[in-house]
């Protein structure tokens, strides 16, 4: 996470018998269950195949799905066996712990509970009604089709999506026992297939005998196999053989899976953005596939992605258009590195540069403000050290996002804390926009939006994860300033549990 939007712990506790929710559903002529804290641990405990939304009523991109999801539910109603789609509202207090359990890192988060509840899948499906329809169709029934002709094949296997497929003499014994556990774990990732003979396959060598298992992919070198059955290296063989030697980044949904798979990624990533219809463009491509090439398997992955498509990237960088062609270098330790107005003659170079440790890093800040006369004072990149860390001063400072539903209701009260300390020179009250300015991962983590870490006049830094209240927050920095001088009321500890946040 990790990264979330809110976090939250533990299990709901049934309240209706399952006649009521079949009424209930009736009188609203809404196929898709409504889950909360009361419902959710014996729902999801009486379905072999459920899935769940969690979602917050205040995000577009829910509001976006709502209809979609409710079509498909309805679709969905009649398959045989039904398949029940539910949601639950992962921003309300009640159910905060429902999230904290499933890891929830963003809105909308959807997941597919299956057993009754005893295995857990994230969706990687599309996002409208026919696809989300077909998705949980195939997903709801074998873990891998039979592959039973040349015709079964080609159905399965097309040029635009990655296909993995055994091929046993008989469907029995511990290779196809392990192949099986194999696309079990993982076919919300991929489509499996097995087949009793190589030669309904259509593409690679069609004289090799099985047991084997085969991966197509719709890039490199298009067809991959292994004989080596052991669960641990197959999954390995998968992790490895399914991530392009260059990922593409573009408008295109088959592509999108790919890059997903990029930035989730523990290794180094560079990044190529340029505009794909520049005269330039193929000669670049050239040499950058050529340098990822040259540094494939040693932990650095490579992207190139189209400026039309990367407008978020570039907001999430601090990048401009008028650096483009560019490279972004983002290592593991959060630093980053970066060659504006890049040259195919420079690529391989530069690249070699970074290696080196011969390229300074590149920090994302916003422009130091010339005023900053609020209550709140504004920090960027640029000023964090000096008015965080240097000033000899106890500072409070919160990281938010302009966008944060759970920011812009702290921020009346941030003001009156603030207000409050004018007459205190020791004291400061300030904000960062962590969406426009790098900060230090050495000194804060920030998981989610607003965090609030209290900087001591000694530079001890504590985080605040108590109410969300003028006199909560009044008497942390109170509790915590290094120059108290009165003596002071005992101080209550905060709570353990963290207060909601709004996404990364």
């Amino acid at each position: 996470m990790g990264r979330r939007l809110s976090i939250w712990s533990a299990v709901f506790v049934f309240a209706l018998i399952a006649s009521s929710i079949s009424a209930e559903e009736a009188e609203s002529k809404e196929h898709v269950l409504t889950l909360d804290h009361s419902n959710f641990d014996d729902v999801v405990g009486k379905h072999d195949f459920i899935v769940v939304e969690f979602y917050a009523p205040w995000c577009g991109h829910c509001k976006k799905l709502a209809p979609e999801y409710e079509k498909a539910a309805s679709i969905l109603s009649s398959h045989d066996p039904p398949i029940v789609l539910a949601k639950i509202d992962a921003s309300d207090e009640a159910n905060r712990k429902i999230g904290t359990q499933h890891e929830i890192q963003g809105f909308p988060t959807l997941k597919i509970f299956r057993n009754g509840g005893k295995g857990v899948q994230e969706y990687k499906g599309p996002r409208e009604a026919d696809g989300i329809v077909d998705y949980l169709k195939k997903q709801s029934g074998p873990a891998s089709a039979e592959i039973k002709s040349t015709e079964d094949a080609n159905k399965l296997i097309t040029d635009k999506n990655i296909v993995i497929v055994g091929v046993f003499a008989k469907f029995a014994g511990e290779e196809f026992e392990n192949y099986t556990a194999l696309a079990e774990k993982l076919r919300s990732d991929y489509e499996f297939g097995h087949a009793s003979d190589v030669k309904y396959l259509p593409r690679g060598e069609s004289s090799v005998a099985g047991p084997l298992i085969r991966l197509f992919k719709p890039f490199d070198e298009l067809v991959v196999d292994v004989k080596d059955f052991n669960l641990d290296t197959l999954e390995k063989f998968v992790e490895e053989t399914t991530v392009p030697t260059v990922t593409i980044f573009d408008k295109d949904p088959n592509n999108h899976p790919f890059v997903a798979k990029f930035f989730n990624s523990p290794n180094v990533k560079a990044m190529l953005f340029m505009n794909f219809t520049n005269e330039v463009a193929e000669a670049l491509k050239t040499k950058y596939r050529e340098v990822a090439e040259q540094y494939k398997g040693k932990g650095i992955s490579f992207l190139v992605g189209d400026l039309e498509a990367s407008q978020g990237a570039f907001q999430y960088f601090g990048l401009k258009e008028s650096q483009v062609p560019l490279i972004i270098i983002q290592a593991n330790d959060g630093q980053k590195y970066l060659k504006p107005n890049v040259e195919p003659d420079q690529v391989a170079s530069w690249i070699m540069e970074y290696k080196d440790g011969n390229v300074p890093p590149f920090k994302k800040s916003e422009p130091i403000p010339e005023t900053n006369d609020e209550p709140v004072k504004v920090v960027v990149s640029e000023s964090l050290q000096d008015i965080v860390f240097k000033s000899g001063k106890n500072v409070l400072l919160e990281f938010y996002a302009p966008w944060c539903g759970h920011c812009k209701k702290l921020a009346p009260i941030l003001d009156e804390v603030a207000i409050s300390y004018e007459s205190d020179p020791n004291v400061v009250i300030a904000k960062l926009d962590a969406t426009a300015n790098d900060i230090p991962g050495d000194a804060f983590e920030v998981k989610g939006y607003p965090t609030l870490y209290f900087s001591s006049a000694s530079g001890k830094l504590t985080q605040y994860d108590g109410d969300r209240t003028k006199e909560g927050i009044m008497e942390f920095i109170e509790k915590y300033r290094d120059d108290k001088t009165a003596a002071q009321e005992p101080i209550k500890e905060t709570s353990s549990e963290e207060p909601g946040k709004d996404e990364l």
